[in-house]
């Protein structure tokens, strides 16, 4: 009896000692969203690149949001300096990157794609898409987008989702800031037109 006590002891023992381990386990991922025009397949990703709140003192008005470009972060102003943070993808140089204030101008949900003549020129693949992609899931733009606009005229910098989710925390972009699909369709759920955003270089 007491070896059979003991060893019931010793595998609840093990089985708190692993606990951590088994959640660590089923963290680092955002669920899957059906129930959309397309539907957005499970995410794997590290617990770092997680949308998460966080502490935030910057002066900024609650509602404001705000791209960091060095930290590759957005974050949504929250009442009580607090913020929602997101991992973002940013332009592969800096000179390519947004810099400034704007607002939203415009929200879309599944939104077309075409690329630049600048974009053609640099990567002739993207001819094809002269004429415009529609929205899907292997659309660049990914599941939602939302247009900065400054003195009324679109910027042509756009808060998107992304069909390659690695790049996320990475300057890989060709200047527009992109989340991941999860992330995007969260903030577009929580910033109206007219939301005022801020892109700060340093």
């Amino acid at each position: 009896m007491l070896t059979s006590m003991n060893d019931k002891t010793l595998s609840r023992r093990a089985v708190v000692a692993g606990l951590p381990f088994l959640l660590a386990g089923c963290s680092g991922g955002y669920r899957s969203i059906t129930g959309e025009p397309h539907s957005v397949p499970f995410l794997s990703i590290g617990p770092d690149l997680m949308r998460q709140e966080v502490a935030y003192g910057a002066p900024y008005r609650t509602g404001t949001v705000v791209v960091n470009i060095r930290e590759r972060r957005l974050y949504l102003v929250q009442p009580g300096g607090r913020a929602l943070r997101y991992a973002v993808g940013v332009g592969r140089a800096e000179a390519r990157n947004f810099h400034g204030s704007a607002v939203i101008g415009r929200k879309e949900t599944w939104p077309s794609w075409t690329p630049t003549a600048n974009m053609m020129r640099a990567m002739p693949r993207y001819r094809a898409y002269a004429g415009g992609m529609p929205g899907g899931i292997e659309n660049p733009l990914g599941a939602r987008a939302l247009y900065l606009y400054r003195d009324g005229e679109d910027t042509y910098f756009r808060l998107h989702g992304t069909n390659e989710p690695d790049t996320i925390g990475t300057a890989t972009s060709s200047g527009c800031i992109r989340l991941v699909n999860q992330d995007i369709i969260d903030l577009y759920n929580r910033v109206p037109v007219g939301a005022p955003v801020v892109v700060l270089q340093t």
